[in-house]
């Protein structure tokens, strides 16, 4: 099998329904769809085997979230590339072709991802992956199309190729050799930073991420865990600073985690004073509380990272501060940034 498009869901029934007809439509000749479950309580796989017996379904036995729910799944499917798709994403005509096409004539890239638009304001980005994804100096993430809670709309000043450090998870292409080369999604960060953390250890190897924005879908977004969930913040602030222990050079490591010890509280305080949010609040001291306990655990992936490190210098990862860049200079905009 050359491409296998495989869905993750969780109690997704409705957004089954509504968005995988047109993925069968539009995938016809060019891959067999997986849906992938990861334990769900709704009827989502009888609705599968009733009204869309094409699709092959993985049935796993609890809820491994989004990370090893993808590292179970694909262990199951033999292909060349696989494309992990959410499954709240609406596919476009053709939104295959170049993506394959650039696959196979780039065997350099290991990643790729298509434009990603918003299916509820059709001409913006949308926030997960924009048109591909960065890092600045401390970790914080930024897309050609969104710097933080800042979307642009989309007037094709980002259609072209480029390498990025990251692709979103919500619609990303990868070889199967390159998944299993440096075993797959984190599985212990359960859900959010897993598919950064996983392109960025390619890129210390070596291999280069791309968007591909002549292919392009619409993402309706924060379908399993909204925005201003207390555990997608959580989620998010441990994870990304796990993701910086396995990854930064040894020479960097100790300068960004002090200065993001600082720049977590006064996130933290932030929310609870301007937004009184106190769930944030509270989810960001949780977990900088669950970074220190697990650090442990994540020494021997650190040291065999660095160990198998080829790229010094990763160039998407900007050297600059994007909280300085946004507060302080205004620069809202990517192709605004230095």
């Amino acid at each position: 099998m050359k491409l296998a498009i495989v869905i993750l869901n969780w109690n997704g029934q409705a957004m089954l329904r509504t968005y995988l007809p047109t993925v069968l439509e539009y995938s016809r000749d060019e891959a067999t769809v997986f849906v992938a479950d990861n334990a769900s309580t709704d009827d989502s796989m009888t609705m599968l085997r009733r009204d869309f017996p094409s699709v092959k379904t993985i049935q796993l036995e609890q809820n491994w979230g989004f990370a090893d729910g993808y590292n179970k799944a694909l262990a199951r499917i033999e292909a060349d590339y696989y494309l992990l798709l959410n499954s709240d994403v609406q596919v476009t005509h053709h939104w295959l072709t170049p993506l394959i096409e650039f696959m196979d004539n780039h065997p350099e890239c290991a990643v790729c991802q298509p434009k990603l638009l918003s299916v509820h304001d059709r001409d913006s980005f949308e926030y997960a992956g924009a048109s591909g994804g960065y890092l600045d100096k401390y970790g914080y993430p930024f897309c050609r199309g969104r710097i933080f809670d800042t979307v642009e709309v989309d007037n094709g000043q980002y259609d072209y190729r480029t390498e990025v450090l990251w692709a979103t998870g919500a619609c990303l292409m990868i070889r199967s050799e390159d998944y299993w080369r440096v075993n797959g999604l984190d599985g212990r960060f359960f859900a959010h930073n897993e598919e950064i953390d996983m392109c960025w250890r390619l890129r210390l190897l070596g291999r280069k991420i791309y968007c591909i924005p002549e292919s392009y879908v619409y993402h309706v977004g924060g379908g399993t865990l909204p925005k201003g969930n207390p555990m997608k913040t959580f989620l998010n602030f441990r994870n990304n600073l796990t993701m910086l222990y396995k990854n930064l050079p040894e020479q960097e490591l100790r300068h960004v985690m002090r200065w993001r010890w600082f720049l977590d509280y006064l996130a933290a305080f932030e929310t609870l004073i301007v937004n009184r949010n106190v769930g944030d609040f509270k989810a960001i001291f949780r977990a900088r509380k669950a970074f220190r306990s697990w650090l442990p655990d994540f020494k021997e992936d650190r040291a065999r990272i660095q160990a198998s490190r080829v790229v010094e210098t990763v160039s998407e990862r900007r050297q600059f501060s994007l909280l300085w860049q946004y507060y302080a200079k205004g620069r809202k905009h990517y192709a605004d940034l230095p």
